[in-house]
């Protein structure tokens, strides 16, 4: 071992120890990381900061933006709506469709963000059917991330996996190359699921998902403005454009409240809809062009004429004992006192009018309040409210969904198809979901996980520095004398288990670039092509379910579901066993020239 590899040894140690211990966030670790490596000459700068430029890099930002898009026009919401409505009322068919259907979101969505989306609608789910959240949101989480391995875009770990390949010398991974393990790793898991479903906790888990600021109960009244693009179209349509959490509960027609009117009934100019909506479709009405807030329509020229800055909403709570209680919308006049308009009440519990300017106000109301900032510090400071926090909903762009969904394709066709190389083609995907105004430019920048891009680009020289250094061949030349005899199919499981280890408290990327290097020396070494043992110890970093904190998707549903550690380690290992030698076969057969089935060749 000479002195070029003893110090790459210690600044390994010194990041892992720092992945680890979480003492810095792990964009900042690799920045550190990197740095150190062109400090000590081990890497150049060029080399150092190639991993900003790297197609991984790009891929994951892009595919951020894309996720964004399909998030922001609704299509994610009514998918996850649809798979609740589809999911029956038993045990057994709720895992049976959630499972599938999930996997298939995070195939080109981000896992996380589908295991959040999916969240909320499936506590709901249990809580209607008098059913265990803890046994529905485990086998959702585990389908998530299994979902990562039906394309190679969809976890930062195969995109590292491709690039080290391609830095081999060998061919690299097509878009859909994983994808018949995926197929197969996630019938699996809906397999073992559902006979395992009886070793799942039974506990009744957090039903206060819906959060006492972001309900979906926001009484308001809905405006068809003069030319609006909804005038004589049914309101079966503008129900449909909005979503589920749209609920009409009158209809009123030169100020008369009609009976007769329908679902198939056309819209007029100047009709007003009586609704109660979620607070996404409450502010997706605010910015649909068509339609307004009846009472910003009435009151907020005047409103938007006094004060600084763009007019928003807000939200604020009735305090007890608050001057406002038992007075109406109408009385209290806010437009004329505080500049600003009543847009929305929600109310815990009891009725509530049916014009909302007739609601008397109670203790613990939450009003919905559209103003110019510059005014609300007046608001805030009124002792009549017990605080004013920011509104919680964002606007979905429904009538962009199809756009949406028409980019995603194109995006993948010219990236399956070579047309594109994989990185233009996400790339060009993300532009056009911000150039059509499927996604705000300012939510596409917020939609990318700067940790993550930032982490990608660091660790990815950590990966040339170990093969630069000749490290990775030293720990592969010491692994090869303990398994040079052993078969393909072993060294396979070997790697995938090595990873699966690591990840636990490593991240699926930096496991992949540490043990990459490693596998490809280990193949070489043996003749072989690398492409099987990196994408196996690819795939052990990304569906080892051994403990919550191997993915950020368990953590999210490590409360709600009041799991233990232990409920993981019950149901994962033997999971993760199962997978280990799915992955290990189907890898062998796919690169290797191995047997689909036991008992051929």
């Amino acid at each position: 071992m000479d002195l070029q590899q003893i110090v790459f040894l210690l600044i390994l140690a010194g990041a892992l120890y720092l992945f680890v211990s979480e003492r810095l966030r792990v964009d900042v670790t690799a920045m550190l990381t990197l740095l150190a490596l062109v400090m000590t000459g081990i890497l150049d700068a060029k080399q150092a900061l190639s991993g900003f430029a790297s197609e991984p890099a790009i891929i994951v930002a892009a595919v951020f933006v894309i996720s964004g898009g399909l998030a922001a026009t609704g299509i994610t919401e009514r998918l996850g709506q649809w798979i609740g409505q589809a999911a029956g009322h038993s045990e057994r068919r709720a895992i049976a469709v959630t499972m599938p259907a999930v996997a298939a979101l995070s195939s080109f969505t981000h896992h996380v963000m589908v295991t959040a989306m999916m969240l909320p609608i499936l506590t709901r789910f249990a809580k209607a059917r008098g059913l265990s959240a803890s046994r529905l949101l485990m086998p959702m989480s585990f389908a998530a991330s299994l979902g990562t391995t039906l394309t190679l875009v969809s976890a930062p770990a195969f995109l590292l996996a491709d690039n080290l390949i391609e830095r081999s010398g060998s061919p690299g991974l097509g878009i859909f190359s994983i994808t018949p393990i995926g197929l197969a790793l996630i019938a699996l898991g809906m397999v073992y699921m559902l006979l395992a479903r009886w070793v799942l906790p039974k506990r009744g888990g957090d039903h206060g998902d819906d959060g006492y600021l972001r309900l979906d109960r926001y009484r308001t009244e809905l405006l068809i403005v003069e030319g609006s693009r909804w005038s004589t179209r049914p309101l079966a349509e503008l129900q449909k454009a909005l979503g589920d959490r749209f609920v009409l509960t009158g209809w009123l027609r030169d100020g008369q409240r009609r009976q007769d009117l329908g679902p198939s009934s056309p819209l007029i100019s100047g009709d007003v809809l009586l609704v109660e909506a979620s607070a996404d479709a409450l502010a997706s009405l605010h910015d649909d062009a068509g339609l307004d807030l009846n009472a910003i329509a009435r009151f907020g020229e005047r409103v938007s004429s006094d004060g600084d800055g763009e007019p928003q909403l807000v939200q604020a709570v009735i305090a007890p004992g608050s001057e406002f209680i038992g007075r109406s919308v109408r009385e209290l006049d806010f437009a004329r006192r505080f500049n600003a308009v009543i847009a929305g009440l929600w109310r815990r519990q009891g009725a509530v009018a049916p014009r909302l300017a007739d609601a008397r106000l109670r203790e613990g109301d939450l009003l919905v309040l559209w103003g110019r900032p510059s005014r609300f510090a007046e608001l805030a400071a009124h002792h009549g409210f017990l605080m004013l926090v920011p509104f919680a909903g964002e606007a979905r762009r429904r009538v962009r969904a199809p756009l949406a969904l028409a980019i995603l394709a194109a995006t993948v066709v010219a990236a399956a198809t070579e047309w594109l190389s994989a990185p233009l083609a996400f790339l060009l995907g993300a532009v056009a979901m911000v150039a059509t105004r499927c996604v705000d430019v300012d939510q596409a920048y917020r939609e990318i996980d700067v940790r993550i891009f930032v982490m990608i680009a660091g660790v990815i020289p950590l990966g040339v520095a170990m093969e630069q250094t000749g490290t990775a061949q030293l720990l592969a030349q010491a692994m090869l004398h303990l398994i040079a005899h052993w078969s393909p199919l072993a060294i396979l499981l070997v790697m995938f288990s090595v990873a699966a280890l690591l990840t636990q408290i490593l991240s699926d990327a930096a496991t992949t670039v540490l043990l990459g290097p490693i596998a490809v020396s280990l193949a070489q070494s043996l003749g072989l092509p690398p492409t099987p043992f990196v994408v196996c110890t690819a795939l052990g970093a990304v569906v080892a379910f051994l403990t919550p904190i191997g993915h950020h998707g368990n953590l999210l549903i490590l409360g709600p579901g009041q799991y233990r550690f232990a409920d993981f380690l019950r149901i994962g290992l033997p999971l993760t066993a199962l997978i280990a030698l799915v992955c290990a076969w189907m890898a062998r057969w796919l690169w290797l020239d191995g047997p689909l089935w036991p008992l051929s060749g």
